[in-house]
């Protein structure tokens, strides 16, 4: 019997996040959005994809949680994008309200579910996710750390004229401004990646994946990246589904490590079909531990605001 999988938002990001886990044929998908029948038209339109992709699964769009019932894992992408000028975090207070009332729907039709939360600013909303679930902390978790790895691959990868696939990082901290992309444990091929760059070039990489987001929403205008985010969500997607237990950067809800506690943060962390199995404390030096704590700084401004504007 196949695992059940809602994508919650029927946006770019959503559906090309649907579109994807459909064509990998492990999992039925639920695609939910308020906009009257508009999730049920791209369901029917992926449908008919199946005998061409070679996919058995089933897809349906729906404007009812109902259909939803007994989930086993719930994406939360619903929100509003970003627009040219608004920084992840002008979306807070918005997207705080629509995240509450989603995952309480979620919480009632799917009370065993994994929730991996997309939307932004990321590590609020999944903070704000965990604690409106009532869930234990290892089924609620967010999709950002993949991405802005991914990022920091694919720009060191065209630096350098070399395979993405030898390039092999990680970007830790809050899905900003302040991430932490750990240039000591970035390597090609197994090389050090200051074996291979000098130190402005490096910093230049750096800066880049960490204005990743920006610079594609001055691009597009008016939208925001969607195609790595789904690509993002959909590899995290199947580390869940096949149990593959994936060392991988998410965001999670850490009491005490990295120094950090009560607070939702990116981290190296075992995901498998139990959600986060376990965090991957790795050493980090002064310099980094600092760009860290600087980092939950940023995110720990978020939730002060997001507890101030609280419903009594």
């Amino acid at each position: 019997m196949r695992k059940k999988v809602t994508v919650v938002g029927a946006g770019n990001v959503g559906a090309t996040a649907a579109q994807l886990i459909h064509r990998l044929g492990y999992a039925d998908v639920i695609l939910v959005d308020i906009v009257e029948d508009m999730p049920a038209g791209k369901a029917l339109d992926m449908q008919e994809s199946a005998p061409l992709i070679g996919s058995d699964a089933k897809i349906i769009g729906s404007n009812s949680y109902e259909d939803t019932e007994d989930s086993d894992l719930v994406i939360i992408t619903a929100g509003i994008a970003r627009k040219p000028g608004m920084s992840r975090d002008d979306l807070l207070l918005t997207n705080m309200n629509i995240i509450g009332s989603v995952t309480r729907e979620v919480v009632k039709f799917s009370p065993h579910c994994l929730i991996m939360v997309v939307s932004n600013p990321l590590d609020a909303m999944c903070q704000h996710a965990f604690e409106v679930s009532g869930f234990p902390k290892h089924r609620v978790f967010g999709m950002a750390g993949v991405l802005d790895t991914a990022r920091f691959r694919t720009f060191i990868s065209e630096e350098l004229n070399v395979s993405v696939e030898d390039v092999h990082a990680y970007v830790l901290g809050g899905h900003g401004d302040d991430m932490v992309p750990l240039v000591r444990y970035t390597t090609v091929g197994g090389i050090p990646i200051t074996e291979l760059l000098d130190q402005e070039a490096i910093d230049r990489l750096v800066q880049r994946a960490r204005q990743g987001g920006a610079e594609i929403v001055s691009l597009l205008k008016t939208g925001s990246a969607y195609y790595a985010p789904a690509a993002s969500i959909t590899e995290m997607t199947e580390a869940i589904l096949l149990d593959k237990k994936r060392i991988l950067p998410c965001c999670t809800y850490l009491e005490g490590q990295y120094g950090i506690n009560n607070l939702c943060m990116g981290v190296p962390v075992k995901l498998g079909a139990n959600g986060i199995e376990s965090v991957i404390e790795i050493t980090l030096t002064d310099e980094e531990k600092a760009a860290m704590d600087r980092s939950a700084a940023s995110v720990q401004e978020l939730i002060e605001v997001m507890n101030k504007n609280r419903p009594n």
